[in-house]
């Protein structure tokens, strides 16, 4: 047996005027948003006459449906799109290459200058902001491809990038280019970026430097794809 909704309006009356004897808009589904669920409640001539807790991904999924998304064209090197709390985010793939690089550790000193064989990396950007950067001995085909930690200065554990003062820009396509246009410091967690190296990444960086190809074995491992898709 249903109970009577006593804590909510059975009706709501347009916003229009009582000429158009437009009749009441009648309540069919109400939605109570807790701290950990939502509950669902269908009402009949102001009765709940079913309860139920729900998903909020089906609630966000049905509205949804009516709302066009698309990524557009994707710039080139794309690896994909995603959508979530924070904006739309693009991860780019960049194959191994050899990157200019210069190394602020000094305050009013001149940076050490570098041009560092790196391996594949991967680039997860928006629009003005901090890339995520994550290293990979081949293009990602699957979420189950493994990720390795880049050997880079400026990049947290997690992948994260500090951005100190440099302005990173709108389009997307060109984070990845301008994160290496930028001085990197010994700010972020530079340590356990190399096998060889755990403690020091400067030795690496001099070891490489001028070289033509990242040796692959020196990765340390971070993860599989699909902890940094979403």
């Amino acid at each position: 047996m249903g109970r009577e909704l006593t804590d909510a309006p059975t009706s709501y009356q347009w916003a229009l005027p009582n000429s158009l004897e437009v009749p009441k808009d009648k309540l069919r589904v109400r939605l109570d948003f807790y701290g950990n669920s939502v509950v669902m409640f269908g009402v009949d001539k102001g009765i709940i006459t079913t309860t139920r807790m729900i998903d909020p991904r089906e609630v966000a999924l049905a509205l949804l449906r009516e709302i066009p998304l698309s990524s557009g064209i994707l710039p080139e090197g794309a690896l994909w799109w995603y959508h979530g709390k924070d904006g739309a985010e693009i991860a780019f793939w960049c194959p191994p290459q050899v990157w200019p690089a210069a190394l602020q550790l000094e305050a009013f000193k001149p940076p050490a200058r570098y041009k560092l064989p790196m391996p594949g990396l991967v680039f997860i950007c928006k629009p003005g902001s901090p890339p995520r950067v994550y290293a990979a001995k081949r293009r990602p085909q699957t979420l189950q491809d493994n990720l390795y930690h880049a050997p880079l200065f400026n990049v947290f554990s997690d992948g994260r990038t500090c951005q100190g003062t440099h302005k990173f820009p709108d389009d997307v396509s060109e984070v990845p280019n301008s994160f290496f246009t930028s001085f990197f410091t010994a700010e972020a967690d530079w340590q356990r970026r190399s096998t060889k190296y755990p403690q020091n990444l400067k030795a690496l960086w001099d070891e490489i430097n001028g070289k033509k190809r990242f040796p692959l074995r020196d990765l340390v491992f971070f993860g599989k794809v699909e902890q940094v898709t979403q």
